[in-house]
């Protein structure tokens, strides 16, 4: 199964970031990469480590209530399983992680990464009109939902705004939340200016929320 994951090629170019807390911009180039057209459903989740993150209602919903380590491991157990090198050195402890990244093996894609890839091209703070892309506070009826039911974006992914959040690799900003980590898009609990490619949250890499997944990327064109 593992071998067999379906993932799309992001093209590389550039991407504008902002933290309209300390309204501050930047630019940062991005990598050719693959992405996830989905993020990890219930049943993926439970194909490869063999525990349910919670209750598994819906095997196709995006799993939730998993930490950003265990989103981690989650990469590192996978890459295991398909004979890739794993991405990721993690203490004992959970509390240093070292990100190798001339590994060929599955990860969490950089807060870049992300909105590079749900923007796909576009230039608003969506890629479509927020119903017909994503579950939110107003059409999600208080729950997740299936992966996949609503509109991709042009690049072929769906789900990149709305029903879960997603985990990425970054810290939020180290000198004033410490080792508190980045997540983006949405969920089905969200308001709607909630829902939008720039919208940036924070959460402690131990934490475990019931509107947060994650969705797996890889790099392209490693070297050994």
């Amino acid at each position: 199964m593992a071998q067999a994951y379906t993932m799309v090629n992001i093209p590389a170019g550039q991407i504008e970031l902002r933290d309209d807390r300390i309204k501050a911009t930047w630019t940062t180039e991005v990598n050719s990469f693959l992405l996830a057209p989905v993020p990890v459903t219930n049943a993926f989740y439970f194909s490869v480590v063999q525990k349910a993150a919670g209750p598994n209602d819906h095997p196709e919903a995006p799993v939730v209530n998993v930490s950003w380590n265990d989103a981690l491991s989650f990469c590192n157990r996978l890459s295991q399983q398909a004979g890739l090198t794993e991405c990721y050195s993690i203490s004992e402890d959970g509390e240093r992680v070292v990100w190798n990244e001339e590994a060929d093996g599955y990860r969490l894609p950089t807060e870049a990464e992300w909105q590079y890839a749900c923007k796909a091209g576009t230039g608003g703070y969506r890629y479509g009109e927020l119903d017909e892309i994503a579950w939110y506070q107003e059409n999600a009826e208080d729950t997740v939902h299936e992966v996949g039911h609503k509109l991709p974006n042009e690049w072929g992914l769906y789900d990149m705004l709305g029903n879960v959040w997603e985990w990425c690799w970054d810290l939020y900003d180290e000198n004033v939340y410490g080792s508190y980590r980045i997540f983006r898009g949405g969920s089905w609990a969200e308001e709607a200016r909630g829902c939008g490619a720039t919208c940036r949250r924070r959460s402690h890499p131990t934490f475990r929320i019931d509107d947060l997944g994650f969705r797996l990327a890889r790099s392209v064109g490693i070297r050994f």
